[in-house]
């Protein structure tokens, strides 16, 4: 199913299975994207909102001399631009790191389905009121943290989220990033974060290797990142 992961471990519970099968049935494409692929400009008028099924998306904006800041990465089960259906347009570019899936659901199809099912419209402004919490969170990450917390919440945030629609155990997962673009991501540089990097494995914390991270001490990362999930919204159960 294309949108078995939307809300899973994040109160998927709450949709009834008629909501559910409105929402898989609601999608009318689905489109691949190959690496490092541009989805969507800044800018760019659009119609549609996608629901990532597989792969890795970052949201990011350019500074005027070029320098690249990561302002949010998804996972499988993110709506990618759901913002985008009140405002019609983006204020940063949307990439793919590796080949991605997405299912496409026009603005006129999601308008009908918010009025047909109230509770799913509900679920889908849940939906971008995590983005914003997370957002929130990523604030106090480069605003209070120092280069150590940042990566480690980096890594101890992404883990939870893959674990939350089952793709990770929370400290084994893959992580499609070069290291150029962790530091673009918290904000340090590229030499900075191979620094962090070297600090963490010998640290024996975590390790982040050939796009994949296994975090040998969790207590330690999320001690570092100051990491409490709260914000990530998990169901109870």
């Amino acid at each position: 199913m294309l949108s078995s992961r939307f809300l899973m471990g994040r109160h998927r519970e709450d949709l009834s299975e008629i909501e559910l099968t409105a929402l898989e049935q609601a999608a009318d494409s689905v489109t691949t994207y190959g690496a490092r692929e541009e989805l969507v400009h800044h800018g760019t008028e659009i119609n549609h909102s996608m629901l990532l099924v597989e792969g890795f998306v970052c949201r990011y904006m350019d500074g005027l001399e070029g320098d690249r800041q990561l302002v949010a990465l998804h996972v499988p089960g993110d709506f990618v631009d759901l913002h985008g259906f009140p405002l019609r347009r983006l204020d940063h570019d949307i990439a793919s790191l590796i080949e991605v899936k997405v299912a496409n659901y026009p603005h006129p199809v999601l308008s009908k389905l918010i009025i047909d099912h109230p509770n799913l419209g509900r679920m889908l402004w849940f939906s971008t009121l995590l983005d914003a919490a997370m957002h929130r969170e990523w604030i106090f990450r480069l605003g209070r943290l120092g280069a150590s917390g940042r990566v480690a919440h980096f890594f101890a945030e992404i883990g939870r989220r893959l674990q939350m629609v089952g793709l990770s155990d929370g400290c084994n997962f893959p992580l499609p990033l070069h290291q150029s673009d962790l530091a673009e991501a918290c904000g340090i540089t590229a030499v900075h974060a191979n620094r962090v990097l070297r600090e963490l494995r010998e640290r024996n914390i975590v390790t982040f290797k050939g796009g994949h991270v296994n975090v040998t001490d969790i207590r330690a990362l999320h001690s570092i990142a100051e990491f409490d999930d709260g914000y990530l919204y998990p169901s109870a159960h």
